[in-house]
């Protein structure tokens, strides 16, 4: 049978009785970055890694300010391609215990940076019988790692080629971004019989357009600009959860609008002292502008 699923038609297997094996189910799909947690998960992969000797302190200031640009912007087809690079550079010839024994300070930082909205809402489809499970351009240890953690059905994440207990830095598959999360979802999708168009994808980013799109119950949860005008012209549900991110939005446009006003000052006092030289020469010496006395006439 075909159901329709974000504005595209989508098919979907038989439904039970007819094949034999099963009614589909319905899941929840939740990306990770902005969206089930407060900013990225990546800066507390990188602060466990740099406390681990495995990266310079310059690194880490280095993706600690990639961390707030996408707080406040989002991410990148370009910055998500640099970093896939950077950790596979990184993490090559390393053995993978070594990188799982990082978990618990990973965890220490993400954790408490996870939404109780979004948690709440995870539950909620798991109590109405459907499965759980998070979407993320993350490593799949990581997916599972927070996977297991919450209690959520699975994880699906980029996976890292491993030889001989160690990473050799190459991609085991394609890369879990954009529609690599699609294809992830689908391969899932027929391996535990799940019905896309009746699931929910939850994302913050334009870049998760197409995931969005393969479900029938897109919602957006603190989305970038474009992903926003996208919204509201398909009538998607909005979730607006990142107040830190809206704060430094607030603070950047009153510290342009003080700047514009200092400027301002400056520019009307060079205008008044051309207008008189008094006030001129008052600023040069420091000595405040003395005004003309006007003595009264005697009677």
């Amino acid at each position: 049978m075909s159901a329709r699923a974000g504005g595209e038609e989508v098919t979907t297997d038989s439904p039970a009785g007819e094949n034999g094996v099963g009614p589909l189910r319905a899941a929840a799909f939740f990306d990770l970055d902005r969206t089930l947690m407060a900013g990225s998960s990546g800066i507390f992969f990188a602060r466990a890694a740099y406390e681990a000797g495995m990266i310079t302190r310059r690194r880490l200031a280095r993706d600690a300010y990639e961390n707030l640009r996408f707080r406040l912007r989002g991410s990148t087809d370009d910055r998500a391609d640099q970093v896939r690079r950077r950790v596979g550079e990184m993490i090559a010839d390393v053995p993978v215990r070594e990188l799982q024994r990082l978990s618990p300070r990973v965890l220490a930082g993400v954790l408490p940076r996870l939404y109780p909205q979004m948690l709440e809402r995870a539950y909620a489809h798991q109590d109405a019988g459907e499965l759980v499970y998070i979407v993320t351009a993350a490593s799949q240890e990581m997916a599972d790692l927070l996977a297991h953690v919450l209690a959520f059905d699975g994880g699906l994440g980029s996976r890292s080629e491993i030889v001989e207990g160690r990473y050799t830095g190459r991609a085991a598959g394609p890369f879990n971004y954009r529609e690599g999360k699609v294809l992830s979802m689908r391969e899932l999708a027929e391996r535990e019989r799940i019905d896309l168009a009746a699931s929910y994808a939850y994302s913050d980013s334009e870049s998760d357009l197409p995931m969005l799109r393969a479900v029938g119950n897109p919602v957006v949860v603190n989305p970038d600009q474009d992903l926003r005008r996208i919204a509201a012209a398909e009538g998607w549900e909005v979730l607006r959860l990142d107040r830190l991110g809206r704060r430094l939005k607030m603070l950047a446009a009153v510290g342009a609008v003080t700047a514009l006003g200092g400027m301002g000052r400056v520019l009307s006092e060079h205008v008044g002292a051309r207008a008189d030289p008094r006030a001129l020469q008052s600023r040069a010496s420091g000595l405040p502008l003395r005004r003309p006395i006007r003595r009264r006439a005697r009677r």
